[in-house]
């Protein structure tokens, strides 16, 4: 067991130490110089597409898809997950406040990389066997940058990494956040969230698409407003708590006082890291749930992608940050949701343990919705429908033992998996660049894609 480890974080120390840092920033700046600052030129149209006519009980998804908005929703429920709490503290804890400005740039760069995904996904997706619009990176790998075995190899990773070892993860910050509050037994609190998981896994798209249409939206609430509770009676610590990401960013010891003794390499590799990490973008993920949406044009979804990584980062991620700031929660020893919850309970007082433990459920139940429906589509890919039911069983008997388990090489097996099938998926975006960029310019000129 410790020969594995070993090997794992040395592939882990490989992928993310500088090598998908580098190659996923790098395709964020080239697809934003590409497609000419899409993210700013066109945010007034992200807006209007994202929440024109906005309900949180849309038409049922069927075999045509879901809703634009269901597929953000189905999107944001991957994105934002336990990486915005506990992801954001660690990130602090180890590249000081700067690193939360350096999560901003890669945040920024990341909107030009998932729009080509979203686009991408719309634009290659197909029908399964049973007649269901389904679609993502294994799809596109394929069909247009023509390589089976990328394509493979995409979907292999992604089942592995998210819809199995991605969620024991989840299950297990659950059951730890509800031992520690409320005295709950993990094995109880797995079978638990199991059972939930699975109302909604057999419902199929319809089931997935009414929940996160409804729970996306009111958890996201629920934490800005417990958070911006925290900055008003914390008013006076707001613009101190917004100097130090900045003074961090540049001179991280400055920005705490020595308290991290940290560098600015750390705080650019910690910020950029976490960051990539929590909006996805680039990872493969969320184009699974944009490939499904109702649109007249692929680019339009593109635009509605872009929203995602803007509330994962600029809004939600933003909040913990600021909590932890404003709180003065930062000891230089506390890291991960323990940081995140001495914040809230020193700014809520002993109701802040249960908060986080409450949004908590909410924010990694949904991951764990989310990460269910991107292995799915993968499943179909490879084995077609007839690979659900098994691999329904198998999510849930996953999630069960990853609320039971303390097992750390659990954690470097997500972060490895999740760094193999990155590659795949990157060097498709790249390959296909054109595809991209003809979409958009077709969109712009007259609202119609004219060809592939």
């Amino acid at each position: 067991m410790d020969q594995l480890m070993s090997i794992v974080q040395a592939i882990n120390g490989i992928l993310w130490g500088k090598l998908l840092i580098v190659f996923l920033c790098g395709t964020g700046l080239y697809y934003t110089l590409k497609l000419r600052f899409v993210q700013i030129r066109k945010f007034g149209a992200v807006i209007k597409q994202t929440f024109g006519g906005l309900t949180l009980c849309g038409e049922k998804a069927d075999a045509e898809g879901m809703t634009s908005f269901q597929s953000l929703a189905t999107a944001i429920a991957a994105q934002v997950g336990t990486g915005n709490l506990a992801g954001a503290a660690t990130a602090i804890a180890a590249g000081g406040p700067g690193a939360i400005f350096w999560m901003w740039i890669a945040a920024f760069f990341g909107m030009g990389t998932i729009f080509a995904e979203a686009v991408l996904a719309q634009t290659y997706k197909v029908r399964d066997d049973h007649g269901q619009v389904t679609g993502g990176p294994a799809y596109y790998i394929r069909d247009g940058f023509g390589s089976k075995w990328l394509a493979g190899f995409f979907s292999i990773t992604i089942i592995l990494a998210l819809g199995f070892i991605g969620n024991m993860v989840q299950s297990n910050s659950i059951a730890d956040a509800f031992n520690s509050a409320f005295g709950i037994p993990t094995i109880y609190v797995g079978i638990g969230v199991a059972i939930l998981g699975a109302l909604i896994f057999f419902g199929g798209i319809g089931r997935i698409a009414s929940f996160t249409e409804k729970v996306v939206p009111v958890m996201a609430v629920l934490y800005l407003l417990g958070g911006l509770y925290i900055l008003i009676t914390q008013a006076a610590n707001f613009v101190p708590a917004v100097k130090m990401i900045f003074v961090g960013a540049f001179d991280p010891r400055a920005a705490t006082g020595g308290l991290i003794g940290v560098g600015v390499k750390e705080a650019v590799r910690y910020g950029v890291a976490r960051g990539l990490f929590s909006n996805e973008a680039g990872m493969g993920s969320t184009p699974h749930a944009h490939a499904v949406a109702k649109v007249k044009h692929p680019a339009q979804q593109g635009l509605v992608a872009i929203m995602g990584v803007f509330i994962d980062t600029f809004i939600v991620l933003n909040m913990t940050a600021l909590v932890i700031f404003s709180t003065g929660a930062i000891d230089g020893q506390t890291t991960g949701i323990a940081l995140t919850q001495r914040a809230f309970e020193l700014g809520l007082g002993s109701f802040g343990n249960p908060f986080i433990a409450i949004c908590l459920l909410f924010f990694a139940f949904s991951t764990i919705i989310g990460w269910y429906f991107f292995g799915e589509a993968n499943i179909k890919f490879l084995f077609g429908s007839k690979g659900l039911t098994p691999y329904r069983i198998l999510v849930m008997l996953f999630i069960v033992l990853g609320a039971t388990l303390k097992v750390r090489l659990v954690w470097e097996l997500a972060d490895m998996f999740n760094g193999l099938m990155v590659l795949p998926n990157l060097i498709a975006l790249i390959g296909l660049a054109k595809v991209v960029s003809r979409a958009l310019d077709d969109f712009e000129s007259d609202g119609t894609l004219k060809t592939k």
